[in-house]
């Protein structure tokens, strides 16, 4: 989402803006809400390393108009809109979170990865920032359905000394095969999906150095 855009802004899109076909983005109350939820990564390459420390993964930062359950659409690269009785099963950074957690215990590769809250003494840190998490209807226009982006940014930070031994940005862009809900999803899936395994794969790949 542009910078640009200030959180007032944001906020007064996500209640008057209106989506593709003159629907209200918000529902009304009692309207019905289809929730939606993305799939971790399950397979990794065989050679992927294996390592003998401890991970938490902490929840990614996000900018106000995509820390929200809603999913987020743009129609111009200054507005911010939502779609309508539809959204996450989590805020998006949450969500996000566990399919990160999920992923890296898929590979096997890992002493031990979690969240904060259950009290790991973590070797190392892995900081996020989820800065694209959005789906784009106004570069392919003529087909009618959008491309899904997402970008973000992950630190991996040594314990005690808090310091970043590796910093990485990753984007991958995934075009929704047409515009029924079905198909994008399917595209925030495959986009979420890269993004994810470039991370796991990166911060596996680190070697601490040897004192």
């Amino acid at each position: 989402m542009s910078q640009a855009v200030s959180r007032r802004r944001i906020l007064q899109l996500g209640g008057a803006a209106l989506l593709l076909g003159g629907c209200e983005v918000l529902p009304k109350v009692s309207e019905p809400i289809d929730l939606y939820t993305l799939t971790p990564k399950t397979t990794f390459a065989e050679e992927l390393p294996k390592v003998n420390w401890q991970l938490v993964v902490e929840l990614p930062v996000a900018a106000a108009g995509l820390d929200t359950a809603r999913i987020a659409l743009q129609r111009t690269p200054y507005t911010l809109e939502y779609y309508a009785r539809a959204a996450w099963t989590d805020n998006a950074p949450a969500m996000v979170q566990t399919l990160l957690i999920e992923s890296f215990e898929s590979t096997g590769r890992i002493l031990a990865v979690g969240r904060e809250s259950i009290g790991l003494r973590p070797d190392f840190i892995l900081k996020t920032d989820l800065r694209e998490f959005q789906a784009i209807y106004y570069e392919d226009e003529a087909s009618g359905a959008p491309i899904i982006r997402v970008r973000m940014n992950a630190k991996l930070v040594q314990m005690p000394e808090r310091r970043i031994v590796a910093s990485n940005t990753f984007e991958y862009r995934a075009g929704a095969a047409s515009n029924s809900f079905k198909d994008i999803i399917e595209a925030f899936d495959t986009a979420l999906g890269s993004v994810i395994k470039k991370i796991v794969v990166s911060t596996l790949a680190y070697q601490p150095e040897v004192t």
